[in-house]
């Protein structure tokens, strides 16, 4: 079965002296992210419905092996999927808050175009930059 994707949202444009997350981007980015919380909620319910429906007992353990080796990714998979759906209701409800676009470290703005890139985002990309260099210096 195809997956269909939803219709892209178009990218804010912010006008000239438009306040930054004045009502208008909010409910762009509410909007962004209650698309990908759909999305995910419709792969994970066809993932389930999936699984049930291919559930079968093989008599040959190496098929047995490579259907449990499918179903432990499937299931890897879904618990990203569902870790990403608390993270998005987290940014909804920082949206509702009127937490939502500032850094979580520094209280700055962060900025339209990386929350268009990435909506969950909680750091400014100076912050994360910074946590990715002391991520970097740990792991050596």
């Amino acid at each position: 079965m195809p997956v269909q994707a939803t219709k892209p949202i178009a990218s804010y444009k912010p006008k000239k002296g438009e306040a930054y997350m004045n009502p208008k981007q909010l409910d762009h980015f509410r909007a962004i992210l209650n698309g990908i919380k759909a999305e995910l909620s419709e792969d994970i319910d066809r993932t389930v419905h999936t699984m049930q429906d291919e559930a079968t007992v093989f008599a040959d353990p190496n098929d047995r092996a490579s259907q449990e080796s499918d179903v432990s990714l499937e299931l890897r998979n879904r618990d990203r999927e569902r870790k990403l759906i608390k993270k998005i209701d987290e940014m909804l409800a920082k949206i509702d808050s009127g937490d939502y676009g500032y850094c979580e470290k520094c209280g700055i703005e962060i900025g339209l175009s990386r929350l268009e890139a990435r909506p969950t985002a909680t750091l400014c990309i100076d912050c994360k930059t910074l946590d990715e260099i002391r991520e970097k210096q740990v792991a050596k």
